[in-house]
């Protein structure tokens, strides 16, 4: 069976979900991962983070460019990665092509026409000035996945700031506890540190153009005893990179939301329903720039996410990452 040409955008280096990702993406079978790019602040750092994975899971071929530091039009918020401490210790690429991740993105798109899956899992940065650039690129694409979006009310996981005097090292962020960022609760991480660029990917239409929200993404939640159980499990070096960059994570959560992760395992199984209808981002409102509004309708270009099996996503999680 030919396999799905993936290229993934990250900005690895904070929440654990990010690496389960890319480690989802690497173990899967049906996956030709062709290419990682990275953005927000310390977008270079992010890259060699990916490396680190990439080698542990004997993948050290897969190309990697840092992208863009920057948001569109307002400061980036999302400044550090914490889980670069992990690098002193694994195998890692150090140097990158500079100012290549749209060119190598526009570039693998046109070489392969229908066939390239295109999934941001953060704020879509680099995805937007993409498109910007090249307006041909999202129906040029076999479909776009974005983890972001809050399309209902449940309240999700806040990345709340509990050693306030190691800021720089336990949080991503300014200013440090996120729920000032996220108006407490009304808004989604990935839509409102971006709020442009969320925006700006909306308004454009690819053959499949689907976003998982974290109304659905945090329904899909294990706690932290049974998922290093879980993990233990698989007894492999990307094993051991996993848990060493969610050690400061796992120690202040109770529980694990696999938020990038069912974005990811969404392309290649039926885990979750989708919605088709219209996506709408508030730009006017000081307090609620980046909120995504959905009108559902059948003839709409968008696709949101609206019931997750959780039960059918874990088996396909932990079965491609214990191959």
């Amino acid at each position: 069976m030919k396999k799905t040409k993936v290229i993934l955008d990250t900005d690895i280096g904070l929440d654990i979900d990010d690496a389960l990702a890319l480690a989802y993406l690497l173990k899967n079978p049906n996956c030709d991962l062709v290419g990682v790019t990275t953005f927000c602040g310390c977008a270079q750092l992010r890259a060699q983070l990916v490396s680190a994975i990439c080698i542990a899971a004997g993948k050290d071929h897969i190309p990697i460019y840092p992208g863009t530091d920057d948001c569109i039009l307002i400061d980036q918020r999302e400044m550090y990665a914490p889980q670069s401490v992990v690098l002193e210790k694994w195998e890692h690429k150090e140097n990158f092509p500079e100012h290549s991740a749209l060119d190598f993105m526009r570039q693998t798109i046109y070489e392969n026409p229908g066939e390239v899956i295109l999934i941001t899992i953060g704020p879509p940065s680099n995805i937007a000035r993409l498109f910007l650039m090249d307006p041909k690129i999202p129906s040029m694409l076999k479909g776009f996945y974005l983890m972001g979006g809050k399309f209902g009310g449940t309240q999700g996981h806040m990345w709340t700031q509990r050693y306030p005097d190691m800021s720089h090292r336990f949080s991503g962020f300014e200013p440090d506890t996120i729920n000032e960022i996220l108006q407490g609760g009304a808004l989604d991480p990935n839509g409102c540190i971006d709020p442009y660029a969320t925006a700006i990917v909306h308004g454009y239409s690819a053959p499949i153009h689907r976003s998982v929200g974290e109304d659905i993404t945090s329904k899909v939640v294990m706690d932290r005893a049974c998922f290093r159980r879980a993990m233990s499990e698989i007894g492999s070096p990307l094993h051991h990179i996993i848990m060493e960059m969610g050690t400061v994570f796992l120690d202040e959560a109770e529980t694990v939301t696999f938020h990038d992760p069912l974005a990811a395992v969404s392309i290649f199984k039926d885990v979750c329903e989708f919605t088709k209808g219209r996506i709408s981002v508030e730009l006017q409102s000081q307090y609620l720039r980046g909120y995504t509004y959905f009108q559902e309708d059948k003839d709409g270009p968008h696709e949101v996410a609206s019931s997750v099996d959780c039960g059918a996503f874990f088996d396909e999680f932990f079965s491609v990452l214990n191959r």
